[in-house]
């Protein structure tokens, strides 16, 4: 078993999965201490590196593509300080970072662990039911309703049709964009049937975030419903698929023999005086016109 332990936080790996647990100090951020512990196993792995600085180093941490919803929800634009995937290594620990991630590289090499996406999620979403208030609202998810309420701070336009209730069947999709300098940022749920046409201020189906401390815990809500969507790849599945030339039903084996049967039978009811030479000549053209 390969462990490092530092201020940052405590990365165990027992040979089939890494345990990733935060730090108790003060410079851990809010997100890394909400979203908690967090067991990645082997295979949701690409690679590892350890990366030394002159007073600090860095072990990374880089996931297969799909195998992590949170990762998928921010779009890898969680901040620094609020990656899971990212240890602080202090300088008298570079040795020991640098044995763990060899460690951890020579387990991926003996299991023959591909480095290519994946088609279903490896890691867990956090836990239900999940909540955070950030910006102009909050947001909060059982697993089976998203729920958005406003504060004071909402614009009126928006706060005006009240607190939403999204049922998880209508969502189509989550986005997670943090504020960059002057753009402020936004948590927005795609709703079938309502395309987006309004900015987050604006928009009934997003949450606006200005860039404050509490914003990245909305990534925890996205997280957990996009654990719960269809995963990525089976929506490219679905994009890419050819479509289905449409199916003609081919007529019955028998169907040429009947007809003409039809026909031997209308011309005996006319020799018999059944049908009249109108009666029969309609019946024939039908029967005709089949053929």
């Amino acid at each position: 078993m390969a462990e490092i332990i530092q201020k940052d936080g405590t990365w165990a790996f027992d040979g089939d999965a890494l345990r990733l647990t935060p730090g108790r100090d003060k410079s851990v951020s809010l997100f890394r201490r909400e979203l908690g512990e967090l067991v990645v196993p082997l295979g949701a792995l690409a690679g590892v590196s350890f990366e030394q600085g002159r007073r600090s180093g860095r072990l990374r941490l880089r996931l297969r593509d799909g195998a992590d919803p949170l990762t998928q929800a921010t779009g890898g634009r969680l901040a620094e300080p609020n990656d899971p995937y990212q240890l602080a290594v202090e300088s008298d620990r570079h040795g020991v970072a640098e044995y763990f991630a060899e460690e951890v590289r020579n387990a991926l090499l003996l299991d023959g662990v591909s480095p290519d996406p994946v088609a279903e999620y490896l890691l867990p979403s956090p836990p239900l039911p999940v909540s955070a208030s950030a910006g102009d609202g909050t947001a909060s998810f059982d697993g089976e309703r998203v729920r958005l309420e406003w504060n004071w701070k909402t614009e009126d336009a928006k706060a005006a049709s009240g607190p939403r209730t999204l049922p998880l069947a209508d969502v189509t999709g989550v986005q997670w964009q943090p504020a960059a300098g002057l753009e402020n940022g936004h948590l927005r749920f795609l709703v079938r049937g309502a395309p987006v046409s309004a900015p987050a201020k604006y928009d009934p189906n997003a949450v606006e975030l200005w860039g404050f401390k509490k914003d990245p815990l909305m990534a925890l809500v996205a997280a957990a419903v996009q654990a719960r969507l269809p995963h990525p790849a089976a929506q490219a599945a679905v994009r890419e698929e050819p479509p289905r030339p449409a199916t003609v039903p081919e007529p019955a084996g028998d169907g040429h023999d009947v007809l003409l049967r039809r026909l031997r039978e209308l011309g005996d009811l006319h020799r018999d005086g059944v049908l009249t030479d109108e009666e029969f000549a309609l019946a024939k053209r039908a029967v005709l016109k089949r053929l």
